[in-house]
C-alpha cells in the first residue's frame, strides 16, 4: 500500500490540474433580427452593399396631369445626377450649394419612395417605432401588421412627419400612412403594388390611392452593381 500511495497523490494533482484548466463555453447569443431588418431584408438590403449605381425615374399621375425627373445616385461617391427635362444637375450630397440643396430636398423625397424599406435602417438612430401584429390595413381592410415610425422633431426635411407600414408575413409593404407631424388623420394613403425583381431587390413600382385617378410610379429602374 505505501508503494502506491505516491501514485494516488500524483493522479489526483493530474485531475484537478485538468479541472482547473478547462474553461467553460459560453453559449452563443442568438440575435434575432429586429422588425425593421425584417423589412428591409425582405426588399433585398443585403445587396445594397454591392450597389455602386441606382437610376430611377420617379413619376406621378394625377387625373388628366402628369409629372416626372429622373435621379441618378452613385451611393458610394454620394454623387447625385438630377434630370428634369432639358435641365440636369450633377452634386455631392457631401458639399451642396443652394441649388443642390434645392435638388437634393426632392432627390430625399424620391428617394424615400422607391427605398423607403432601406431607410428603416439607414434612419433607424432618427425615429422612434412601434409593431403591431394584427391591424387593419386602410385601403384593402385585410388583416396585416404595422409599423408605426415617428421621425424626431429636429433636423431633416420633415421633422416630426409619421409613416404607417402595412406588410403581411412576407415583410413586403403592400400599404403605407403619411401622417404629417404625426397628426392622427392621414395626409396620404397609398398602395405599395406592382413589385419588381432587379438584381437582388424588390420594388414596388406603383403607389395608388383609393377611389382616386392618383398613381406615382418608378420606370427606368436599373441597378449597377459594383465588380
Amino acid at each position: 500500500m505505501k508503494d502506491l500511495y505516491p501514485f494516488f497523490i500524483l493522479g489526483l494533482l493530474l485531475i484537478s490540474g485538468c479541472k482547473t484548466d478547462r474553461k467553460e463555453e459560453k453559449p452563443k447569443e442568438v440575435l434575432v433580427p429586429t422588425v425593421l431588418e425584417k423589412i428591409a431584408s425582405a426588399h433585398g438590403y443585403e445587396n445594397w452593399k454591392s450597389v455602386s449605381e441606382i437610376a430611377f425615374t420617379f413619376n406621378v399621375d394625377r387625373d388628366s396631369t402628369h409629372f416626372e425627373r429622373s435621379w441618378v445616385w452613385k451611393p458610394k461617391r454620394n454623387e447625385v445626377t438630377y434630370i428634369s427635362g432639358n435641365d440636369s444637375l450633377v452634386y455631392n450630397r457631401r458639399n451642396m450649394d443652394s441649388m443642390a440643396l434645392k435638388a437634393n430636398a426632392g432627390f430625399i423625397n424620391d428617394r424615400y419612395w422607391l427605398l423607403a424599406p432601406f431607410n428603416l435602417i439607414w434612419d433607424a438612430s432618427n425615429f422612434e417605432y412601434t409593431h403591431i401584429k394584427s391591424d387593419t390595413a386602410p385601403i384593402s381592410k385585410k388583416p396585416m401588421q404595422k409599423l408605426t415610425i415617428v421621425y424626431g422633431t429636429e433636423g431633416g426635411y420633415t421633422p416630426g412627419d409619421a409613416y404607417d407600414f402595412y406588410f403581411e408575413d412576407d415583410f413586403l409593404i403592400r400599404e403605407w400612412v403619411f401622417r404629417e407631424s404625426n397628426q392622427s388623420d392621414p395626409s396620404m394613403t397609398t398602395t405599395w403594388e406592382n413589385y419588381r425583381m432587379e438584381d437582388g431587390f424588390k420594388f414596388a413600382l406603383d403607389h395608388k390611392k383609393v377611389n382616386e385617378n392618383f398613381n406615382l410610379f418608378f420606370d427606368s429602374v436599373t441597378v449597377t452593381m459594383k465588380e
